[in-house]
């Protein structure tokens, strides 16, 4: 069972305006957004198991825009029991095997309508939400799999 929760704040996007730009080495707040979604397809190859948080109720699922949730996901135990203890509660990492997320859960959660959080840190679970499309695609380049697979290994 899946559950929102209204505590768990919004996902945050962060830019400047356009045509802006700033000098390389300048003092300010930097997302890690773009690096942690990098990191969750690239170690979602590697150890094939994909890790979410729940408690006796179900996962959360915050709100990331008006009207739509996102389920999240973490590619280690470490980072799953690190959103764990910043949601607090009784919420404990749990695992599902790479092909059961692709070929269960992603489904389900495209049905419904929800969109996939990765890899959320910080002390507000902050981070990128992808469609499921997004992800399998993502996924599928992570794997070298479909039109990826012939892709040159750096």
């Amino acid at each position: 069972m899946v559950r929102g929760d209204e505590k768990h704040g919004q996902i945050e996007a962060r830019g400047g305006p356009a045509g802006r730009t700033a000098p390389l080495l300048a003092s300010r707040p930097v997302s890690q957004s773009g690096s942690q979604a990098a990191a969750f397809f690239r170690e979602l190859a590697g150890h094939r198991t994909v890790w979410y948080v729940r408690d006796a109720h179900g996962s959360p699922a915050p709100e990331t825009s008006p009207g739509v949730r996102a389920m999240p996901y973490w590619s280690s135990r470490a980072r799953a029991q690190r959103a764990a203890a910043v949601w607090g509660g009784d919420l404990r990492p749990a695992s599902l095997t790479l092909e059961t997320w692709r070929t269960s859960e992603l489904p389900s959660l495209d049905a419904e309508g929800y969109r996939v959080g990765v890899n959320w840190t910080g002390p507000r679970l902050t981070g990128w939400d992808f469609s499921v499309n997004e992800v399998l695609n993502r996924l599928a380049h992570a794997l070298r799999e479909g039109p990826y697979a012939d892709a040159d290994r750096s």
